[in-house]
C-alpha cells in the first residue's frame, strides 16, 4: 500500500511538471510570433519608405508640362502695293496706249490682302479699224494662320486654281499653258484664243505666286471693224513684262529687294482647310476678260 501511495506521488509529480512545461511553451510561442511580426513590418517599412524616397516630389516641376501651342511659320509679306501704280508709265503705255492713265481699281474691304486694277484702250482708226486692248491686274495675299496653315502654301493652292480656271474658260481656242521662269517662286502663262461678237481676241493670262501672295495679269487684244488681230506672241511678251513689274512691287511694298526670282521652296500639299481657304477667293480672273463696251465699238 505505501509502494503504491509512493508510486502515485510520483506519476503526480511528474504529470505535474510535463503540464508546467507545456505552459512554459505555449506562452513562449505568442512571443515568437509577435517577435517575427514586428520584425516583419519593419522591413516592410523600411522598403516601403525605400520605395517612396525613389519616387519624386510632389513639386511643380514634377508635374508634365503644358503642351505647346502649335506654330505655324509666318507669312513673308504683310501688304500690297498700290495696284494702279505697280506698273510704270512706260509699260501702261506699250500696253494700253490710250488708255494708260484710265485705270480703274477694284473695290476691296481690306487693301492690304486684296487689290485689282483695270485699263482699257481703244485705238480708232476710223474706217481703218480699231485695235482694243484690257488690261487687269489683281493681287491676293495669305496670312499664315494655324487653322488654314501657311501663308505660301495657301497662296500655292490658289495659284494652281487659277492656273487651271484659265485653262477652262468657256469658248476658249487653242489653249496653250506655259511655264514662265525668273518670275516670283512659281509662274505659268495661260494663252487661248476667245470668239466674240466684236472680233477675235487673244487672251494671256499670266499668274505668280511670290512668297504668300498670288498676282494675276489678264491681258487681251483685239482687231475690230477690220483691222489686224494682233499678235499672241507679242502680247504674251508684254503681260509678262507687266507681271514681273507687279511681283517687283509687292517685293518693294514690303522691303524686300524687287523679288523676281524667289527662290523658296514648292510649298507642300494644302491641307483640307487650306483648300477651303482659296475657295473662298476671288472667282477666276480669266472668266473677266473683257471686250469693247458697245459705245467704244460704235465709235470704230
Amino acid at each position: 500500500m505505501q509502494r503504491a501511495a509512493q508510486r502515485d506521488d510520483r506519476a503526480h509529480a511528474q504529470r505535474v511538471k510535463r503540464l508546467r512545461r507545456a505552459l512554459v511553451c505555449a506562452a513562449a510561442v505568442p512571443a515568437v510570433l509577435i517577435t517575427a511580426a514586428c520584425s516583419s513590418d519593419s522591413g516592410d517599412s523600411k522598403a516601403k519608405s525605400g520605395q517612396e524616397s525613389t519616387q519624386p516630389t510632389t513639386g511643380g516641376t514634377s508635374q508634365p508640362s503644358a503642351s505647346a501651342s502649335p506654330t505655324v511659320r509666318a507669312a513673308a509679306y504683310q501688304k500690297l502695293p498700290e495696284p494702279c501704280s505697280a506698273l510704270s508709265k512706260k509699260t501702261l503705255t506699250d500696253l494700253v496706249p490710250q488708255g494708260a492713265k484710265s485705270g480703274k481699281k477694284g473695290s476691296s474691304d481690306d487693301p492690304s490682302s486684296r487689290a485689282s486694277c483695270s485699263w482699257n484702250s481703244l485705238d480708232n482708226n476710223g474706217v481703218k479699224g480699231s485695235q482694243f486692248r484690257w488690261l487687269n491686274v489683281s493681287l491676293l495675299r495669305f496670312d499664315s494662320d494655324t487653322a488654314r496653315g501657311a501663308g505660301d502654301d495657301q497662296a500655292h493652292t490658289y495659284y494652281s486654281q487659277q492656273v487651271k480656271d484659265a485653262q477652262s474658260v468657256d469658248g476658249a481656242k487653242n489653249p496653250k499653258v506655259v511655264p514662265l521662269s525668273g518670275t516670283g517662286s512659281e509662274a505659268t502663262t495661260v494663252r487661248y484664243d476667245l470668239k466674240k461678237k466684236e472680233g477675235l481676241f487673244k487672251q494671256q493670262t499670266v499668274v505668280a505666286r511670290v512668297e504668300n501672295v498670288v498676282v494675276t495679269v489678264d491681258y487681251n487684244g483685239a482687231g475690230l471693224a477690220g483691222e489686224k488681230t494682233p499678235d499672241a506672241d507679242d502680247l504674251a511678251k508684254d503681260a509678262q513684262k507687266a507681271l514681273k513689274e507687279i511681283v517687283a512691287a509687292v517685293s518693294s511694298a514690303n522691303g524686300k529687294g524687287d523679288g523676281a526670282t524667289s527662290p523658296t521652296t514648292e510649298p507642300a500639299s494644302p491641307s483640307k482647310s487650306a483648300s477651303k481657304s482659296a475657295s473662298k477667293a476671288p472667282s477666276k480672273s480669266s472668266s473677266s476678260s473683257a471686250s469693247p463696251s458697245k459705245s467704244a465699238v460704235k465709235k470704230s
